[in-house]
């Protein structure tokens, strides 16, 4: 079943021409969630704003749910992704995200980390070009008021991974990136749902949320009078929904890593 979150956006700008209506996100990773198949239930779901892939979804299963849903896609490869896959579904996908440059789409500014791997060996895993990664789009965001969604094939350590599977553990890079820019949402795939307690989690103001399989993520303009709280323009009192119901701060029940002695 196709799991959904509805979050209250900080900027109204993106609303301005909606007339009201919100802004409609499917983000998918990993496996293709089994009831996209059906077209009934992906025109329960319609209609998509845009869609974001989050690493290691088959392309063509990617291309099918974006044709599908006749939505833009936009998306990072993760650790089992190739650029032999990537070649072989060109004509039916369009190229990921591969830069940490920001991606604007229905008025909102989207980064994207693929997966950092190290050179020449494949999908194995590099902290150091995490930490790249990390520095560049900080680099970048330096004097932006835009709020931010980031994309990521893997979370940041900590929140939303498994710190005991070195497999699936988050980055320091990415924790320390979280930190800094604290984007309104980072979407995640990696971590397999029934390796965690909680498939989103509250990290300050950043809602962090797995989107293995696949989510709708309903984004709200802000209430009339919010009161700015932040450089970034994020407001006192947001809160996102996951089923009609409150998300709970994790903030004191996990504990981040030190990362002054990195």
């Amino acid at each position: 079943m196709t799991r959904r979150l509805t979050l209250e956006w900080p900027d109204p700008a993106p609303f301005r021409d909606r007339d009201g209506a919100s802004i409609r996100i499917l983000a998918v990773s990993d496996i293709l969630e089994a009831t996209l198949i059906d077209v009934r239930n992906r025109s329960a779901l319609a209609p998509i704003d845009f869609i974001v892939g989050c690493g290691d979804l088959d392309h063509h299963d990617l291309a099918f749910i974006a044709d599908g849903f006749n939505a833009p896609l936009l998306y990072v490869q993760g650790n089992h992704d190739s650029n032999e896959r990537s070649r072989q579904s060109q004509d039916s996908c369009p190229e990921p995200i591969q830069s940490t440059a920001t991606h604007r789409q229905a008025g909102l500014s989207i980064a994207g980390l693929t997966w950092p791997a190290i050179r020449s060996k494949g999908g194995q895993r590099s902290e150091t070009a995490a930490w790249n990664q990390a520095m560049r789009l900080a680099t970048r965001r330096l004097g932006r008021l835009d709020p931010l969604i980031v994309l990521s094939h893997v979370p940041p350590l900590g929140w939303g991974d498994v710190p005991t599977d070195a497999y699936h553990r988050g980055f320091k890079g990415y924790l320390w990136l979280l930190q800094r820019l604290e984007p309104v949402l980072w979407l995640h795939g990696h971590t397999p749902l029934a390796a965690t307690r909680d498939w989103q989690v509250q990290v300050g103001p950043t809602t962090i949320v797995n989107v293995t399989g696949a989510v709708l993520i309903e984004l709200t303009p802000p209430q009339p009078g919010a009161r700015p709280i932040r450089r970034l323009g994020l407001r006192a009192g947001a809160k996102s929904k996951a089923n009609g119901g409150p998300v709970e701060s994790n903030t004191q029940s996990q504990k981040s890593p030190d990362l002054s002695k990195r």
